[in-house]
């Protein structure tokens, strides 16, 4: 690595430190390379900055964002939230368990780890005080929930891999879903024994009956088929990845005028609020793909590869130490950025080992989950904290357990290959 590129790098990691805006931390870390380095072309830069959002298959980001959002104006969190609260009434921890099982569900609507975790943080974490339950206990369960989101279909963190990586979202879409469940699941675990322990009540003792669920998911019913659609449409070939978001903005309309929750001011607001995430997402997709042509003109993929390979022997010792370093990363840089960054790097080195792409894809995204809520820069610790007035110092100390079960999560995905390819094995 030359001298430019090393004095770029460390401009660019001094800037996130500043917590100066990611795109303009990545870009001002290119800049330098492309001011200091004459045998450079400046026009590349402005050429590199328009390339690196001109995917067609980047297209699925504002389509998939928007749908969320028209989803949060149609009703559609109440009468999954309903459902939900039947589901797990009789389980210790109540509205936790909802909390969780709420964010898996309406992970598969939205894709937005921070819109779930902030709606879910003004509804729900009051509700779960008023129960008896402690606030960081409420704050750390939606944060850590709120995780599920970007394992869940249509996560944006697997169509900017897909389309990094050159890898079929369609199957990182299918892969999610056991992905999801394993962490709902698991998490659904720990909420129960930490409930039972401090006398967390649930919230019914008597049994569902077939009227009560009946009514619970009559109205949640539609909502919850979007998932469905989204994944069989793409596996058998009715629409592309990219299309699916489409198809979604058009089915969360369609249940706007089924619910007649949604008015024209709601849909001038939501196409506002798209605006404004998917213009953010695509900053830092152009600013990182920039850095990114930087990092491939001056071979750096291609020699930390041939220098990885040649020294670790093992796929098994490689993916331990990626999983180190993502989780390091993870803690001070945001995940779209790094994802655009290290994915060209690691991608080509896990191709080498013969780990499987979709596998290698989603311990990457997993990765990029915990780090949102990993101090000291997680933004979903910040966001449910700054909406419930927890101390973070607090948070910390309550999360403590969520954090060595996703680690326990993420030795699994990164081990037992059937939890992330299984169930591409199952439908071929």
């Amino acid at each position: 690595m030359n001298e430019v590129l090393a004095l770029a790098s460390i401009v660019m990691l001094l800037l996130l430190f500043l917590k100066v805006p990611v795109f303009i931390s990545v870009l001002g870390g290119a800049a330098v390379y492309f001011l200091l380095n004459p045998n450079v072309n400046p026009v590349v830069f402005a050429q590199q900055s328009i390339v690196g959002v001109e995917s067609i298959s980047l297209l699925a980001i504002p389509f998939f964002v928007c749908a969320g959002i028209m989803m949060n104006y149609t009703g559609v969190t109440a009468r999954i939230m309903n459902f939900c609260e039947v589901l797990t009434g009789r389980m210790f921890g109540g509205l936790a368990q909802v909390n969780v099982l709420l964010s898996t569900l309406m992970g598969g609507l939205s894709g937005s780890n921070l819109a779930d975790a902030a709606m879910e943080a003004k509804m729900l974490v009051p509700e779960m005080e008023k129960k008896g339950f402690s606030k960081e206990f409420s704050t750390v369960v939606t944060a850590a929930s709120a995780m599920i989101t970007p394992l869940i279909p249509p996560g944006i963190s697997m169509i900017l891999y897909g389309c990094i990586a050159n890898v079929s979202i369609g199957d990182l879409f299918l892969s999610g879903l056991t992905v999801g469940a394993l962490l709902c699941v698991t998490m659904m675990l720990l909420v129960r024994f930490v409930s039972k322990k401090r006398g967390y009540a649930p919230l019914r003792t008597t049994p569902v009956t077939g009227q009560e669920f009946a009514r619970a998911i009559k109205p949640a019913i539609l909502p919850l088929l979007l998932p469905i659609i989204i994944i069989g449409g793409i596996r058998i070939g009715v629409f592309t990845a990219t299309e699916a978001g489409a198809v979604a903005i058009i089915y969360a309309m369609l249940l706007g005028l089924i619910y007649r929750e949604m008015h024209w001011a709601d849909l001038k607001q939501g196409f506002k609020e798209t605006v404004c995430t998917t213009s953010s997402i695509m900053l830092i997709v152009s600013a990182a793909s920039v850095f990114s042509w930087v990092l491939t003109k001056e071979r750096i993929p291609q020699m930390l590869t041939e220098w990885i390979v040649a020294t670790i022997d093992n796929k098994y010792v490689f993916l331990l130490i990626v999983n180190i370093f993502l989780l390091i990363v993870g803690m001070f840089i945001e995940g779209n950025a790094s994802m655009i960054i290290l994915v060209p790097l690691l991608h080509p080195i896990a191709k080498e080992y013969g780990i499987n792409e979709i596998q290698f894809a989603m311990t990457y995204i997993f990765n990029n989950a915990i780090g949102a809520l990993s101090p000291p820069m997680g933004t979903l610790m910040f966001v449910t904290c700054g909406i419930t007035g927890c101390k973070t110092g607090k948070f910390i100390r309550e999360a403590v357990p969520f954090y060595l079960l996703l680690v326990v999560n993420l030795l699994l995905i990164t081990y037992v290959p059937v939890f992330s390819t299984g169930i591409l094995t199952l439908f071929g």
